[in-house]
């Protein structure tokens, strides 16, 4: 009755070692089957001494194998997730946040910034990239920078 190590599980798997839980599952896969009439009763205990004896996931696999439950069934190594995979989001216009820091800038790379935003703007809305707001900020933060630019220079102009 006894299989080949590692019969029925993965390449690999059926030298690790089982742990007690291991093992209990295992009795859990013997008393399914004796309760459906599938084992005697000294079938069943033999079994379950040499399931308690036991030091791999192929002793076990080869104490269950020919029952309908067993080896894979009830024997596996819990399986580590696969990570999950953001999908990849759309890259920010590039002509967005230079014209978001020009527009920082008082005087004439303010007027740089509003025109790069205006451009961007066009970009993003051909090509889905996101961006759209950092565009807009550009444009409005550009446009009170000129405003203010230009209240300075003719404040000094007025003033002399």
């Amino acid at each position: 009755m006894m299989l080949e190590p590692g019969s029925g599980l993965p390449p690999g798997h059926g030298f690790l070692r089982s742990s007690s839980a291991d093992r209990e599952r295992a009795i859990d896969v013997l008393k399914a089957a004796f309760a459906e009439g599938r084992l005697t009763r000294d079938e069943f205990e033999d079994r379950s001494g040499q399931v308690y004896s036991s030091q791999t996931y192929a002793e076990l696999a080869a104490l269950t194998a020919d029952l309908p439950v067993g080896p894979l069934g009830a024997l596996m190594p819990p399986q580590v997730p696969s990570p999950v995979v953001a999908p990849r989001s759309r890259p920010v216009n590039s002509l967005a946040v230079v014209a978001l820091v020009c527009s920082l800038i008082p005087g004439f790379p303010a007027a740089g910034g509003i025109v790069a935003g205006v451009v961007a703007r066009k970009q993003i809305r051909e090509s889905g990239d996101r961006g759209a707001g950092v565009a807009t900020a550009a444009i409005l933060i550009g446009t009170l920078a000129m405003v203010l630019f230009l209240v300075y220079l003719v404040s000094l102009v007025g003033f002399r």
